[in-house]
């Protein structure tokens, strides 16, 4: 039978590359996005070069209990896949950030993300299989100054896929945290245009690559994935230097890379 996956954030980047790899390997696609434009032109595409059938569902995941609409809207259609890619970061102290912007990313990776992790896990444990794949970053192993919200945003996306994933050992069903590091995307033209994001360029990942190296360690039912072996050592920076020498480095790192 043909399996159903889910993909949140899957108009461009690291979604869209995740979703390709997906349609390659048989899947049908459920795709979500807030982007309605790239959104059909991502369908268009797939559609084309794959024989699935795809699906797609405008929708604003920073609003309260669009989980739920999602699940109501695709007529509670088995998910074999879930893929939790969408995302977006904000630069700037904390202190001067907007909350508004603040409160929709909190919604958008955390609150959605785990009711839509819960509402999505019920199926697959009555089904006794399914594979989740959450996106962190490698920001999720260090406080992140002037960018405070998206690294604790982050940390929680992978405690909690480590956490559940424990949880479900013997079900049938794994969880994965793919922790990329800098990744070509459009990711950062949301940041801001001040951002070190917007400036990076040494360890830059091409988003292709990190979607297949996520995409296999799902597939394995890998728990954390951390593409790349200069982040595989950046991400066990806290062995060799204090907590508080870690968040002064990513400070300075985000400091010297602003106009």
């Amino acid at each position: 039978m043909t399996k159903t996956a889910l993909i949140t954030g899957a108009a461009s980047g690291l979604g869209y590359e995740l979703a390709l790899l997906l349609a390659n390997d048989g899947y049908n696609l459920i795709l979500i996005d807030i982007d309605n434009t790239n959104l059909q032109i991502a369908k268009t595409d797939i559609e084309n070069m794959f024989s699935c059938n795809v699906s797609t569902l405008l929708k604003d995941l920073s609003k309260p209990n669009v989980a739920t609409e999602i699940m109501e809207e695709i007529n509670h259609v088995p998910v074999d896949v879930l893929v939790n890619n969408a995302g977006f970061g904000l630069f700037g102290t904390f202190a001067n950030t907007e909350w508004e912007r603040e409160l929709d990313m909190l919604h958008v990776h955390i609150l959605t993300t785990t009711h839509l992790t819960k509402l999505v896990l019920e199926g697959m444990l009555k089904r006794g299989s399914g594979k989740i794949l959450n996106m962190s970053s490698l920001a999720a192993f260090q406080p992140g100054p002037l960018m405070s919200i998206y690294y604790a945003s982050k940390s929680y996306l992978l405690s909690f896929s480590e956490a559940i994933a424990n949880e479900l050992k013997g079900t049938g069903v794994t969880v994965t945290a793919l922790c990329p590091g800098p990744t070509k995307t459009s990711f950062q033209k949301v940041v801001s245009k001040n951002t070190s994001e917007n400036k990076i360029s040494f360890n830059m990942a091409c988003a292709s690559e990190v979607a297949l190296y996520g995409y296999n360690a799902m597939q394995k039912g890998k728990t954390v994935a951390i593409p790349g072996i200069l982040n595989k050592f950046l991400s066990t920076i806290h062995r060799f230097v204090s907590r508080s020498m870690a968040t002064r480095i990513v400070r300075n790192l985000q400091e010297k890379n602003r106009d």
